[in-house]
């Protein structure tokens, strides 16, 4: 029984076989010939809202074959304080998998440990693994006319503009670590990547390939791709005025692109709020991709799930 949990969860061999069958689940999405999760039932459990992680493992199980079952927080048993445990070991009994978006990354090991089912890391406050195995396929749409070797990441710079101690900054810490990326990391000092990545990283072997720069301009310098996210994730609303305030100098913007490559893409992991993390202009731009990423989830979620099924393991 295997878990995703996070981005290395995967040996290399399987992440190449993943990434090639994600390309060819888009290429022949009009016949939908793969069953891989035929006769199987898989839980969503929510306990963020969603739209693309939501609606993109709904119809990605759905095009498998399989059952999705939609759970969420306030609607289970957990709302009325059922542990985890429990929770866990009678879901095994019900379910051919289990999907999780949630708050604290601790939760979702805490399931795994005890359920004899796949377990997908859909979103924690720590990483964000499918959003950034979907966002690597699309940077290889675009660096490799759709090779689905890895080799077309190695090298490449991409600017992480922000919260650069957030989910999806630490997932592309992990991310560059793996695939060969350098990532350079631009945000307000308060808000630099924490020691639990760097201690991820070390317990795994991986040598860091990033760089932390509170200078914009220095930030993007050369850089392939720019990224972003919220600047007030869910959870962080408390903090909302003291975030947009601090987060301020690293807004997005046209200019950010001066010092970066001439054909440097614009990537956001969705949802966006213009005027704050990224200016209309930029989102309205040709560097933009964020819907390409967007679409990249179905196809890559797919192949995950494929690679986790029970049936296929």
């Amino acid at each position: 029984m295997r878990n995703f949990l996070q981005e290395n969860d995967f040996q290399k061999e399987e992440v190449v076989q993943i990434f090639a069958n994600a390309f060819d689940l888009k290429n022949t999405r009009a016949q939908r010939p793969t069953k891989d999760l035929a006769g199987q039932s898989w839980g969503m459990l929510f306990y963020k809202q969603s739209t693309r992680t939501r609606v993109s493992f709904e119809v990605g199980i759905r095009e498998l074959g399989g059952n999705p079952l939609i759970l969420d927080q306030s609607s289970t048993q957990i709302g009325r304080g059922e542990s985890i445990e429990d929770t866990a070991k009678v879901l095994s009994r019900f379910l051919d998998g289990l999907i999780i978006r949630t708050h604290g990354h601790e939760l979702i090991e805490e399931f795994a440990r005890h359920t004899s089912i796949p377990v997908v890391n859909a979103l924690t406050d720590f990483l964000h693994p499918c959003q950034i195995y979907a966002d690597c396929m699309t940077l290889l749409e675009k660096w490799s006319d759709g090779n689905t070797s890895l080799e077309g990441l190695k090298g490449k710079k991409l600017a992480f503009f922000g919260d650069t101690s957030c989910n999806m900054a630490n997932s592309w810490i992990l991310a560059g670590a793996l695939f060969g990326l350098e990532i350079s990391l631009c945000g307000p000092e308060s808000f630099k990547p924490g020691k639990e990545i760097q201690q991820l990283l070390q317990d795994n072997n991986l040598s860091p390939t990033w760089n932390f720069t509170p200078d914009p301009d220095a930030g993007a310098l050369g850089a392939d791709a720019v990224y972003t996210d919220v600047w007030v994730s869910m959870g962080c609303e408390e903090e909302s005025q003291g975030r947009l305030q601090a987060m301020q100098p690293y807004q997005v913007k046209d200019s950010t692109f001066e010092s970066a490559r001439q054909d440097c893409l614009f990537m956001h992991c969705m949802p966006a709020h213009p005027g704050e993390e990224v200016s209309q202009s930029v989102l309205d731009s040709q560097r933009a991709i964020l819907f390409d990423q967007a679409e990249n989830r179905l196809h890559m979620q797919k192949a995950i799930l494929s690679a986790l099924s029970p049936h296929n393991s």
